[in-house]
Parts: C-alpha cells; sequence; structure tokens
C-alpha cells in the first residue's frame, strides 16, 4: 500500500505526476502553512519571450493554511487562457487538449486548493494517475513535527510504503515512519527531453508543457522519468 502526500500545488511540474501515478493512495496536504511565492499559486509555462510565471492570485494572511486561502477575484482567467493559448497555439496537440481544459478556468471555486484540485483531477487523469485523491484536512490526523505527521498520516491510511520526494532527505525524519513499520521510497527523476516550442529544452515547467506539446505520450514520459528506491 503506497501512500504518496503533497501540497496541492497549480499545474505542478511532470515529477508531481510520476510520483501520483506510481502511488495507490495521494494526499493533498493541505493542512500546512501556505507558501508566498512558491508552487502553491504559480508555476512556469514556455512562450515566445521565454519562460514566464503563471500566477493566481490570492488573499493571504500569515500564518494561514493552504485550506484557508482564498482566491482574489478579477480578471486573471482570462489573462490565464490568453497567455496559454498564446505560447502553445503552435503545440502540436494545443487543438485536440486545451478546449478540454480550457473550462476548468471558468467560474474558479472561492478557495485556492479546490481550484487546485480541480487543475490536478482534469491533468491526472490525462496522465494516467489513477490513485484516489484524499484531502489530508479530512483525515482529523495532525502532530507539530512534520515527520511524524507524515507518518501518521500514512498509518491512519493503512500505507506500508511512503513514497517521499527527492529533496526530503534534506529534512525528514526516518525515525516516525519506522516505529510504524512503514517503508520510506525516495523518488529519483531523471529529466527527459521532450518536444517543446520556443527554442531550446527547458526541464521542470508545468505539466502542462508536457501535454500539450506530447499528447497521449505524455503519460509514458511521466512514468519512464523517474524511480523509487
Amino acid at each position: 500500500m503506497r501512500v504518496a502526500i503533497h501540497q496541492p500545488n497549480f499545474l505542478p511540474w511532470p515529477g508531481f505526476f510520476h510520483k501520483w501515478q506510481c502511488a495507490d493512495v495521494f494526499v493533498a496536504l493541505d493542512t500546512v502553512q501556505f507558501e508566498k511565492n512558491e508552487f502553491q499559486n504559480r508555476n512556469r509555462i514556455k512562450t515566445a519571450h521565454g519562460v514566464r510565471w503563471i500566477t493566481v492570485p490570492v488573499h493571504y494572511r500569515f500564518p494561514e493554511r493552504i485550506l484557508e486561502v482564498e482566491i482574489a477575484q478579477g480578471p486573471w482567467p482570462r489573462k490565464h487562457k490568453v497567455m496559454i493559448a498564446q505560447a502553445y497555439a503552435r503545440a502540436p496537440f494545443f487543438k485536440e487538449l486545451w478546449p478540454k481544459l480550457e473550462s476548468l478556468w471558468d467560474d474558479p471555486p472561492r478557495l485556492l486548493r479546490d481550484f487546485n484540485l480541480r487543475l490536478l483531477r482534469a491533468l491526472g487523469e490525462m496522465l494516467g494517475c489513477t490513485a484516489e485523491i484524499v484531502l489530508a484536512s479530512e483525515l482529523g490526523v495532525d502532530d507539530p513535527d512534520p515527520s511524524a505527521r507524515l507518518a501518521k498520516i500514512v498509518a491512519h491510511l493503512g500505507g506500508t510504503e511512503y513514497l517521499a520526494g527527492g529533496g526530503a532527505a534534506n529534512y525528514m525524519d526516518e525515525r516516525p515512519f519506522r516505529e510504524r513499520g512503514i517503508r520510506v521510497r525516495r523518488q529519483r527523476v531523471r529529466p527527459i527531453i521532450y518536444r517543446q516550442q520556443h527554442g531550446g529544452f527547458v526541464p521542470n515547467l508545468s505539466a502542462l508543457d508536457l501535454l500539450l506539446n506530447e499528447g497521449p505520450r505524455a503519460k509514458n514520459i511521466v512514468r519512464a522519468m523517474g524511480e523509487f528506491a
């Protein structure tokens, strides 16, 4: 029983979906503090003018958690759609896939978390992610220690393996997992070059870039980009 846990980011990079592909249950960690100017409300796409950030404006007051952050009203959904359309109009699968995604920006929900989940489910389906998404806020599991919190969530779900990100070695304490008989497996990601618009290849963009350029092949590219050890 493999459990992956990650903040519900905005249009995340392909490695996010690789972790989800490999999991039996994927937990959206919406109970931790929102990180301003990180990937929870913005990500990068590739345009004719280079790599650009695409950002969801939010109302945020420290120390609000992800589940509490509200989206700011304004014309940003239309601007997002125009920006994406201009950047990817000539991408091989833009005409096929963008009409299926464009409406996700219509009538966005009040909470950033809910909007991100809307996008994640749509992109995840296209990228072969079949594991159920569970909200951490619905589990009733918490701990002031970050590593213990993760271990408790995995144990609560009956998990036997925790799929950790590659950078987890820098901060995660494995003792709470060992105490519960949970094996920690770390993600190893290798960049795979795929077709892109507008010049030379740039890694680690939003998975939207991969989807619009590679279409049905995108799920196999995500699957081949990493492993857990």
